[in-house]
């Protein structure tokens, strides 16, 4: 069900800026996509921009609140030293017990963060050396993910 609704509402944000397709097309030709009301590069611009300014707000509040910082980011993926073996370990609690307000949360509704792969520092730092990403590579086969997460 949750890759249903990610694949409709992702493929719902590209669709508002649907680029020229097809063998016919030349530089410079309008394409059809421009002639639908559904083409909006205005909206799909503004649910981005919405993202990007949460997820700032986000790291920001987790800095705070932690006094960690990540090591990577990309569009939608943020990789965070962890002083232990979980994201648990370094994700801001109250004494209650809840997640503080504010930072990232981990769950699988809408707002809250997934957690896509687990790995040993060295692995990053060996990807910061080569001029990678570590965001980028840490959903691949190559990282771990946490049985039940």
């Amino acid at each position: 069900m949750l890759a249903a609704f990610k694949g409709t509402v992702k493929g719902g944000i590209g669709k508002l800026r649907e680029g020229p397709q097809g063998k016919q097309y030349r530089d410079g030709e309008t394409w059809p996509a421009l002639q639908r009301p559904t083409w909006r590069p205005d909206i799909r611009a503004a649910v981005i921009s919405k993202a990007r300014v949460n997820m700032h707000r986000k790291l920001s509040n987790m800095a705070k609140m932690t006094g960690l910082y990540p090591l990577a980011v990309l569009s939608d993926c943020v990789v965070y030293p962890s002083p232990g073996a979980s994201p648990m370990d370094f994700l801001p609690y109250a004494a209650s017990g809840k997640p503080q307000p504010g930072g990232f949360r981990l769950g699988p509704s809408p707002g809250l963060a997934k957690l896509e792969g687990i790995q040993e520092m060295a692995w990053a730092v060996d990807l910061m050396e080569k001029g990678l990403n570590p965001a980028r590579h840490i959903e691949g086969g190559d990282a771990v993910l946490e049985e039940g997460e």
